[in-house]
């Protein structure tokens, strides 16, 4: 019974190799995040909660992104299991396309409507803080962060392939250099350390920025340096064509991908907003949670893409009993690891708050937002997997379904008519919310346990 659930030495082994390195990257790019709060929290209440509400902003874009080349990587991963490398070639050119698009139509928007945007999360209490240092803080911080969208984007249609051809190191290696660049910056231009301007929240932006340039600049380098190894690349740019019936089967199972993380983040994002009439306070203790969350959610995270890469890779080659065991027992590490973690983060969440010049009322919230979000890891966790489990085998419509729709009938409504029309503790609404995924949980397991997303999707895909 219990080798239907745990593998042997070997099988652990392959998992790390692949789940590990993203791990560290993953882990990078919030510590990246981990240190502009920290940073820009010394400074003040305000400062932190026009960063906090930026960067769920930047946070749609970011899943837009990954949502968009996601549905060409279910194709690319298989295709590498396929060794089918004109494949891998058309799937990166139409990462290119789509990934430009949304970063230039993200870019006219924030431009045009970022203020306005900013000053919905404004709605509540101060709290005793500042709304209109706050808005001003935070279109400064927008207005530098997006300077760095187009190196996000590239950052993310080289990474995601090299990922998908089973190459973890490189992107890992570029996030590490990612943090250290955003540190010193941070550092320098935040406080005006060695001469260097003391610029607050612009200093914090423009250290990110300069942080994802030279993540971009690794990345590129490598794959075009190591163009033996990723034969992908080789005559790349001599087209950006995409063979047409290929675009169509790629847009049939990514643009329900797309829409999903779309909305997903923009209901993520609305939830932030129903949090943020409750204060000022709120908005800063919910940033700080988040932040420290999703450090402590990378394990979940790099599973989730593990699972991506292996059992996508097993069913492009076919193997359809394997890639069932694998990925049965790839869920049940991924819920376990996930339980230490959630001990870990309950046991330390009162500590890490006071890394933050922010009021006490902040920093109790904080507190509490990251024990309840501690209690609900190991479901998040098997959701996760669910998710990408489903996602492997090409069943996007039912991802679109099982997340985002659910996010915008079930979780938006609950949220919003908790924070509007009820007196309830702004914990109780958490829990409220975070509670209802339980139904997901049931979904998930349904649809995974019957085995609905054993698919190989490019069996008769065309080569050129």
């Amino acid at each position: 019974m219990l080798s239907k659930f745990f593998g042997d030495r070997a099988f652990y082994k392959k998992i790390l190799f692949v789940a590990v390195p993203i791990m560290i990257q993953n882990g990078m790019t919030n510590f990246v995040n981990f240190l502009d709060n920290i940073m820009v929290g010394g400074i003040g209440t305000e400062q932190i909660s026009s960063v906090a509400i930026v960067n769920q902003l930047i946070f749609v874009f970011n899943l837009c992104i990954f949502g968009a080349i996601s549905g060409a990587g279910i194709f690319s991963a298989q295709f590498f299991g396929k060794k089918d490398i004109d494949g891998v070639r058309s799937t990166f050119r139409y990462k290119i396309w789509i990934a430009f698009i949304i970063t230039s139509i993200t870019i006219i928007i924030f431009t045009l409507f970022g203020g306005d945007i900013i000053n919905k999360y404004l709605q509540g209490s101060a709290d005793g803080g500042d709304m209109a240092v706050t808005l001003m803080c935070g279109k400064q911080y927008l207005s530098i962060m997006l300077f760095g969208l187009p190196a996000f984007m590239v950052t993310q249609i080289y990474a995601s392939t090299l990922r998908e051809a089973g190459e973890t190191i490189v992107p890992m290696g570029a996030g590490v250099s990612a943090v250290v660049v955003d540190l010193v910056f941070n550092w320098l231009l935040i406080y005006g350390k060695f001469g260097f301007p003391e610029l607050g929240v612009r200093g914090a932006a423009i250290a990110t920025m300069m942080s994802r340039y030279i993540e971009a600049g690794i990345v590129v380098f490598w794959t075009h340096y190591k163009r033996r190894r990723f034969t992908y690349i080789n005559g790349m740019y001599r087209t950006l064509k995409v063979p047409a019936v290929l675009l169509k089967d790629i847009l049939k199972k990514g643009l329900p991908l797309l829409l999903n993380e779309s909305l997903w983040a923009g209901g993520m994002a609305i939830l932030a907003q129903c949090y943020s009439v409750r204060g000022l306070a709120v908005v800063a203790g919910m940033n700080i949670s988040n932040t420290i969350g999703n450090l402590f959610n990378i394990v979940f995270f790099a599973m989730g893409d593990c699972i991506s890469i292996i059992v996508g890779q097993l069913l492009g080659a076919g193997k359809m009993e394997k890639a069932k065991d694998t990925d049965r027992k790839m869920i049940t590490f991924a819920v376990l690891c996930s339980m230490v973690v959630a001990v870990v983060l309950f046991t330390f969440a009162p500590m890490f708050p006071e890394n933050y010049n922010v009021n006490s009322q902040s920093k109790e919230l904080a507190a509490s937002f990251m024990r309840i979000a501690a209690c609900f890891i190991p479901m998040v966790s098997f959701l996760h997997s669910s998710y990408f489990t489903l996602r492997s085998g090409g069943k996007t419509i039912i991802t679109f379904l099982f997340d985002s729709v659910f996010m915008w009938v079930v979780s938006v409504p609950v949220a919003y008519s908790l924070s509007h029309y009820t007196g309830m503790r702004i914990e109780y609404i958490y829990i409220c919310v975070n509670a209802v995924d339980i139904i997901k949980c049931i979904i998930g397991f349904v649809l995974v346990k019957k085995g609905v997303w054993l698919n190989n999707i490019v069996e008769s895909c065309p080569k050129n």
